[in-house]
């Protein structure tokens, strides 16, 4: 392995770590924050490995973040915000099979379409104040995503997914469930 290739999973082991905690957060500020340090390092990462399209939407995903943290001086509730990432993230899908060459089978469409569900949904979920709704969506989220590494046999990012998936359940149980019974 390359130094640079080393250096990249070092990134994306610490990029892991934000989304796993992310759902384990009680505030939706806090799930944010973790998410956007998430994005970040793994937006790195995907660029180190030269997996553009990751980067692309991670970094798209780094801006949402920012733009949802700071909802009330942004208006981030304003449905434009929604309506504006999502074709952000169909420009990305397109861009895959213009710009960066990949294929055009029918496979391919539908794998390369799961990040963009992925992206949304944790999009809409963070339209909403609780923790628990954010939680919620990562149920889409996470398994797109899961999905997607799987088929691109990205083991960094399909160890991630998995944890997340664990996480989201676990923080289901502890912080939803519980309060329900209480």
């Amino acid at each position: 392995m390359e130094p640079i290739e080393i250096i990249a999973q070092a990134i994306g082991i610490v990029a892991m770590t934000f989304n796993i905690l992310s759902y384990q957060q009680k505030t939706q500020k806090k799930v944010i924050i973790c998410q956007l340090f998430g994005c970040t390092l793994f937006a790195i990462n995907f660029l180190m490995l030269g997996a553009i399209v990751g980067a692309m939407l991670n970094m798209v995903g780094a801006v949402r973040a920012v733009v949802f943290m700071n909802k009330e001086k942004l208006h981030s509730d304003n449905i434009i915000w929604l309506i504006g990432f999502v074709c952000v993230y169909i420009v990305s899908y397109i861009l895959t099979f213009t710009v960066f060459g990949k294929e055009v089978s029918l496979f391919n469409c539908i794998i390369e379409l799961l990040p963009v569900i992925g992206m949304t949904a944790t999009t809409v979920s963070l339209r909403y104040k609780d923790a628990k709704t954010i939680r919620r969506f990562g149920l889409i989220s996470s398994p797109s995503w899961l999905i997607y590494n799987i088929v691109n046999f990205a083991i960094g990012a399909i160890i991630c997914e998995v944890l997340c998936l664990g996480s989201i359940i676990i923080g289901i149980i502890r912080l939803d469930m519980t309060k329900k019974n209480q």
